[in-house]
Protein backbone atom coordinates (compact mmCIF):
# COMPACT_ATOMS: atom_id res chain seq x y z
CA UNK A 1 0.00 0.00 0.00
CA UNK A 2 1.41 3.38 -1.08
CA UNK A 3 2.31 5.81 1.66
CA UNK A 4 -0.21 8.61 2.03
CA UNK A 5 1.01 12.07 1.06
CA UNK A 6 1.33 14.63 3.82
CA UNK A 7 2.97 17.98 4.43
CA UNK A 8 6.62 17.42 5.27
CA UNK A 9 9.10 19.92 6.70
CA UNK A 10 12.13 20.50 4.50
CA UNK A 11 15.07 22.25 6.13
CA UNK A 12 16.97 24.84 4.08
CA UNK A 13 20.19 25.26 6.10
CA UNK A 14 21.71 27.94 3.87
CA UNK A 15 18.66 30.16 4.56
CA UNK A 16 18.26 29.02 8.16
CA UNK A 17 14.60 28.27 7.42
CA UNK A 18 12.10 25.47 6.94
CA UNK A 19 9.34 25.04 4.37
CA UNK A 20 6.50 22.53 4.08
CA UNK A 21 5.79 20.51 0.93
CA UNK A 22 3.11 17.93 0.21
CA UNK A 23 4.47 14.46 -0.54
CA UNK A 24 6.38 11.56 0.95
CA UNK A 25 10.10 11.39 1.82
CA UNK A 26 10.65 8.83 -0.94
CA UNK A 27 8.81 10.83 -3.61
CA UNK A 28 10.44 14.15 -2.70
CA UNK A 29 13.98 12.78 -2.59
CA UNK A 30 16.07 14.28 -5.43
CA UNK A 31 13.21 16.60 -6.50
CA UNK A 32 13.84 20.32 -6.92
CA UNK A 33 12.14 23.40 -5.53
CA UNK A 34 12.65 26.96 -6.76
CA UNK A 35 12.57 29.92 -4.39
CA UNK A 36 12.56 33.64 -5.16
CA UNK A 37 14.81 35.33 -2.61
CA UNK A 38 14.21 38.91 -3.79
CA UNK A 39 12.45 39.98 -0.60
CA UNK A 40 14.89 38.18 1.69
CA UNK A 41 17.86 39.80 -0.10
CA UNK A 42 16.28 43.27 0.07
CA UNK A 43 15.51 43.74 -3.59
CA UNK A 44 18.24 41.68 -5.22
CA UNK A 45 16.41 39.57 -7.80
CA UNK A 46 17.81 36.11 -7.19
CA UNK A 47 16.14 32.72 -7.59
CA UNK A 48 17.67 29.59 -6.13
CA UNK A 49 16.82 26.04 -7.14
CA UNK A 50 17.27 23.58 -4.29
CA UNK A 51 17.60 19.83 -4.67
CA UNK A 52 15.94 17.83 -1.92
CA UNK A 53 18.01 15.11 -0.28
CA UNK A 54 16.71 12.51 2.14
CA UNK A 55 18.91 11.73 5.12
CA UNK A 56 17.39 9.00 7.31
CA UNK A 57 13.87 10.29 6.72
CA UNK A 58 14.82 13.94 7.23
CA UNK A 59 14.70 16.18 4.16
CA UNK A 60 17.14 18.97 3.35
CA UNK A 61 17.31 21.48 0.48
CA UNK A 62 20.79 21.92 -1.07
CA UNK A 63 21.42 24.80 -3.55
CA UNK A 64 21.70 23.46 -7.09
CA UNK A 65 21.37 26.60 -9.18
CA UNK A 66 21.44 30.36 -8.55
CA UNK A 67 20.12 32.76 -11.19
CA UNK A 68 19.71 36.53 -11.28
CA UNK A 69 16.27 37.24 -12.76
CA UNK A 70 16.18 39.13 -16.08
CA UNK A 71 14.01 41.97 -14.75
CA UNK A 72 16.57 42.70 -12.03
CA UNK A 73 19.44 42.82 -14.54
CA UNK A 74 17.44 45.13 -16.81
CA UNK A 75 16.97 47.53 -13.89
CA UNK A 76 20.75 47.65 -13.41
CA UNK A 77 21.48 48.52 -17.06
CA UNK A 78 21.47 52.27 -17.73
CA UNK A 79 21.68 54.22 -20.97
CA UNK A 80 25.12 54.93 -22.42
CA UNK A 81 26.82 52.00 -20.71
CA UNK A 82 28.08 48.58 -21.78
CA UNK A 83 27.77 45.15 -20.26
CA UNK A 84 30.18 42.23 -20.31
CA UNK A 85 29.11 38.61 -19.92
CA UNK A 86 30.74 35.22 -20.20
CA UNK A 87 30.04 31.55 -19.60
CA UNK A 88 32.53 28.84 -18.69
CA UNK A 89 33.11 25.71 -16.63
CA UNK A 90 35.14 25.99 -13.43
CA UNK A 91 36.50 23.59 -10.86
CA UNK A 92 35.67 24.12 -7.20
CA UNK A 93 37.61 22.26 -4.53
CA UNK A 94 35.12 19.38 -4.79
CA UNK A 95 33.02 19.56 -8.00
CA UNK A 96 32.74 21.34 -11.35
CA UNK A 97 30.34 24.23 -11.84
CA UNK A 98 29.03 26.46 -14.62
CA UNK A 99 29.69 30.15 -14.06
CA UNK A 100 28.18 33.09 -15.98
CA UNK A 101 29.57 36.41 -14.73
CA UNK A 102 27.84 39.67 -15.65
CA UNK A 103 29.44 43.12 -15.47
CA UNK A 104 28.06 46.58 -16.26
CA UNK A 105 30.39 49.51 -16.95
CA UNK A 106 29.62 53.10 -16.00
CA UNK A 107 30.07 54.36 -19.59
CA UNK A 108 30.55 53.07 -23.10
CA UNK A 109 33.87 51.28 -23.48
CA UNK A 110 35.96 49.90 -26.31
CA UNK A 111 35.98 46.26 -27.38
CA UNK A 112 39.53 45.94 -26.01
CA UNK A 113 38.42 47.00 -22.51
CA UNK A 114 35.44 44.63 -22.60
CA UNK A 115 37.74 41.78 -23.61
CA UNK A 116 40.18 42.68 -20.82
CA UNK A 117 37.36 42.72 -18.27
CA UNK A 118 36.02 39.38 -19.51
CA UNK A 119 39.41 37.64 -19.45
CA UNK A 120 40.42 39.08 -16.08
CA UNK A 121 37.09 38.08 -14.52
CA UNK A 122 37.52 34.52 -15.76
CA UNK A 123 41.08 34.30 -14.43
CA UNK A 124 40.07 35.67 -11.02
CA UNK A 125 37.07 33.34 -10.73
CA UNK A 126 38.98 30.22 -11.77
CA UNK A 127 41.61 30.94 -9.13
CA UNK A 128 39.04 31.88 -6.49
CA UNK A 129 36.76 28.88 -6.98
CA UNK A 130 39.40 26.17 -7.00
CA UNK A 131 40.39 27.07 -3.43
CA UNK A 132 36.85 26.73 -2.02
CA UNK A 133 34.25 24.00 -1.96
CA UNK A 134 30.83 24.34 -3.56
CA UNK A 135 28.96 24.91 -0.30
CA UNK A 136 31.27 27.75 0.72
CA UNK A 137 30.81 29.48 -2.64
CA UNK A 138 27.02 29.31 -2.34
CA UNK A 139 27.19 30.97 1.07
CA UNK A 140 29.56 33.65 -0.21
CA UNK A 141 27.29 34.43 -3.15
CA UNK A 142 24.31 34.98 -0.85
CA UNK A 143 26.44 37.15 1.45
CA UNK A 144 27.94 39.06 -1.53
CA UNK A 145 31.47 38.20 -0.35
CA UNK A 146 32.57 36.86 -3.72
CA UNK A 147 31.21 39.94 -5.50
CA UNK A 148 32.97 42.25 -3.03
CA UNK A 149 36.24 40.45 -3.72
CA UNK A 150 35.93 40.80 -7.50
CA UNK A 151 34.72 44.39 -7.64
CA UNK A 152 37.84 46.31 -6.46
CA UNK A 153 40.12 44.22 -8.66
CA UNK A 154 38.04 44.76 -11.80
CA UNK A 155 37.46 48.47 -11.31
CA UNK A 156 41.22 48.95 -11.73
CA UNK A 157 40.66 48.05 -15.38
CA UNK A 158 37.55 50.21 -15.72
CA UNK A 159 34.94 51.57 -13.25
CA UNK A 160 31.94 49.23 -12.94
CA UNK A 161 28.41 49.93 -11.75
CA UNK A 162 27.55 46.25 -11.34
CA UNK A 163 29.46 43.00 -10.80
CA UNK A 164 27.86 39.63 -10.06
CA UNK A 165 27.32 36.09 -11.29
CA UNK A 166 24.22 35.85 -13.46
CA UNK A 167 24.22 32.06 -13.18
CA UNK A 168 25.99 29.66 -10.83
CA UNK A 169 25.05 25.99 -11.05
CA UNK A 170 26.33 22.44 -10.99
CA UNK A 171 25.29 19.14 -12.52
CA UNK A 172 27.52 17.18 -10.16
CA UNK A 173 25.66 17.75 -6.89
CA UNK A 174 25.55 14.00 -6.25
CA UNK A 175 29.36 13.96 -6.07
CA UNK A 176 29.66 16.27 -3.09
CA UNK A 177 29.72 15.17 0.53
CA UNK A 178 26.20 16.14 1.61
CA UNK A 179 27.03 15.59 5.28
CA UNK A 180 29.91 18.06 5.00
CA UNK A 181 27.68 20.56 3.21
CA UNK A 182 25.06 20.39 5.96
CA UNK A 183 27.77 20.66 8.61
CA UNK A 184 29.28 23.76 6.92
CA UNK A 185 25.92 25.46 6.52
CA UNK A 186 24.94 24.81 10.14
CA UNK A 187 28.36 26.14 11.19
CA UNK A 188 27.73 29.28 9.12
CA UNK A 189 24.38 29.81 10.86
CA UNK A 190 25.98 29.42 14.31
CA UNK A 191 28.76 31.89 13.42
CA UNK A 192 26.18 34.43 12.22
CA UNK A 193 24.21 34.00 15.44
CA UNK A 194 27.35 34.51 17.53
CA UNK A 195 28.19 37.65 15.55
CA UNK A 196 24.68 39.03 16.13
CA UNK A 197 24.97 38.34 19.87
CA UNK A 198 28.34 40.12 19.98
CA UNK A 199 26.90 43.15 18.17
CA UNK A 200 23.89 43.29 20.51
CA UNK A 201 26.17 42.97 23.55
CA UNK A 202 28.40 45.74 22.20
CA UNK A 203 25.40 48.05 21.68
CA UNK A 204 24.08 47.37 25.20
CA UNK A 205 27.53 47.97 26.68
CA UNK A 206 27.84 51.30 24.84
CA UNK A 207 24.36 52.32 25.98
CA UNK A 208 25.15 51.46 29.61
CA UNK A 209 28.35 53.51 29.41
CA UNK A 210 26.50 56.54 28.03
CA UNK A 211 23.80 56.24 30.71
CA UNK A 212 26.48 56.10 33.43
CA UNK A 213 28.25 59.18 32.05
CA UNK A 214 24.99 61.12 31.91
CA UNK A 215 24.19 60.23 35.53
CA UNK A 216 27.58 61.46 36.65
Amino acid sequence: MAERKRYIDIEIPILDSTMRILGTPEDLNNKTIKLDLTRKLRGKGLTVTFRIVNREGKLFGIPNKMVLVSSYIQQMIRKRCDYVEDSFKAQCADIRVTVKPFLITRKRVSRAIRKNLRNTTKELLLEYLKERDYSTICNELLDNNLQKTLFPKLKKIYPLSFCDLRVFETKELEKIDIEKVLENQVKEIIEDDIQEIKEETSKESTKDTLDTEQQE
